[in-house]
């Protein structure tokens, strides 16, 4: 009814409602985790239905209220579900809700609400009509939790364990994240769950870009796997070049290329409860990686930019992009790479300032070009370097205000390496736990040999 016969600019205008990012949750519950904050969770209920309209809408009578009446329509003065709106419309109504509380929201994310009176310290999560709430004090959340279910009806889910398929499991150690049930549920889709582990998601040297072997007869089988893949790398960091490599390919996919995201579905099979830790005892400085893959693409030559960024010792911010222009040499794209980080690191900074916890000393920036380090603190321009120009002055000022200080690390030890090309399995497993990744569910040495034992007294 409403769908298809609202027009823009008449009866609706703006049709989203912001959505919190997931680097946000990750440096959410990192700063929780280390600053000893309570987490709880909440749901509304029919939060579309509490959206107040601006426009005017009509709807059809609903089957059965026509009540006799003919060439009637009702006016809408509540958002329903269907309209365009509603999402914009629930999430004004509930920001209201929470600056009339005391909250102001980000200027970083817009879905993160923060709360600071004397010594009481509120923060929440906003994902449509799910929200994380912590806090320093459990009486305030009690009595905050009480506000909103005036306010509206809501369902209190208690201690955070579950939030937009990540579970969250919490010790003294700090705060672990995984999609161990997303990834199983991957596998059994694609029939894997018998299949013998990979010991890395994707070969070294691959040719996937060159592919000419007959096209794949039904597409969409790809696309959906490649799709759910993606939100794998939420938790998943070691998958970010896989799975970039493999979206590449969502409009003609090959069956060599098939088989590549299979081999991916058989490295979840060794380590379907892989994940991050956020730790409790890392420090609140921010640390950053850069790297390039300097011309990766077979086809437009164009590199690969990836960076890596840790909160003390735990991992919140990832990305393997390919660049937008060819670089003309190595040096080039790995100061690329460099101005990705960067801008990074500005939004970190502000969302972190948000959070209560300001960034004072410049930030780590390790790179292992040291010809992009030379151009960084380089004051002189020359030809090679004329036509980046806005990057080189970007990052330059940015090293002058003291936001990021670049220096030098062996490739050995690039972190961000593991997101710009296909690894070995020794340079890969070191990786992964330079990065802060674990198994929660992988057997310790203790379960281990009290298998064994029970083996040794059953069967002798």
């Amino acid at each position: 009814v409403f769908e298809n016969h609202q027009q823009e600019g008449i009866d609706f205008v703006e049709t989203f409602a912001p959505i919190v990012k997931m680097v946000t949750v990750r440096t959410f519950l990192a700063v929780a985790a280390i600053r000893k904050w309570e987490l709880h969770q909440m749901d509304v209920h029919n939060a579309f239905l509490h959206g107040d309209l601006a426009e005017e809408v009509y709807m059809r009578l609903p089957p059965g209220f026509s009540n006799g009446l003919t060439g009637k329509v009702c006016r809408l003065r509540k958002s329903l579900y269907g309209l365009r709106q509603a999402p914009r419309c629930w999430y004004a109504k509930l920001a209201t809700a929470l600056r009339t509380y005391g909250f102001s929201a980000s200027s970083a994310d817009h879905s993160l609400f923060v709360y600071r009176k004397h010594d009481i310290v509120l923060n929440i999560l906003v994902y449509v009509d799910d929200l994380v709430i912590a806090g320093n004090n459990g009486a305030a959340i009690a009595d905050f939790k009480a506000y909103l279910s005036d306010c509206f009806h809501m369902k209190d889910l208690g201690k955070l364990k579950y939030f937009l398929g990540l579970e969250v499991a919490r010790n003294s150690s700090g705060i672990f994240l995984c999609q161990r049930k997303y990834a199983l549920d991957i596998l059994t889709e694609t029939g894997l769950l018998g299949s013998k582990p990979a010991s890395v998601p994707m070969e070294e040297n691959h040719r996937l870009g060159l592919a000419s072997d007959p096209l794949m007869p039904d597409p969409a089988r790809y696309r959906r796997l490649v799709g759910r893949l993606i939100y794998l790398t939420n938790t998943r960091p070691e998958l970010c070049y896989s799975v970039h490599i493999l979206a590449q390919f969502m409009q003609r996919p090959t069956q060599s290329q098939w088989d590549a995201a299979l081999r991916v579905v058989c490295y979840l099979k060794s380590s379907t409860g892989q994940g991050i830790l956020l730790r409790a005892d890392s420090s609140l400085a921010l640390d950053a990686y850069c790297d390039a893959d300097w011309a990766s693409c077979p086809i437009s030559r164009r590199s690969l930019t990836a960076y890596f960024v840790f909160l003390g010792g735990s991992p919140i911010s990832w990305k393997t992009k390919k660049q937008a222009t060819v670089s003309r040499s190595s040096a080039e794209a790995e100061y690329r790479a460099m101005a990705s980080a960067t801008c990074e690191i500005l939004w970190l900074k502000g969302l972190l300032r948000s959070l209560g916890v300001p960034q004072t000393e410049p930030v780590p920036l390790h790179s292992d070009s040291q010809a992009a380090l030379h151009i960084a603190n380089n004051p002189v321009f020359h030809e090679r370097t004329k036509h980046i120009e806005i990057d080189c002055h970007f990052v330059r000022d940015e090293i002058l205000r003291g936001t990021i200080a670049p220096s030098y690390v062996h490739t050995t030890s690039q972190v961000a390496d593991i997101l710009t090309k296909a690894l070995g399995r020794q340079q890969f497993q070191s990786l992964l736990v330079k990065l802060g990744i674990s198994n929660l569910h992988a057997p310790t040495l203790g379960g281990v040999l009290a298998v064994y034992f029970v083996y040794i007294v059953i069967f002798g």
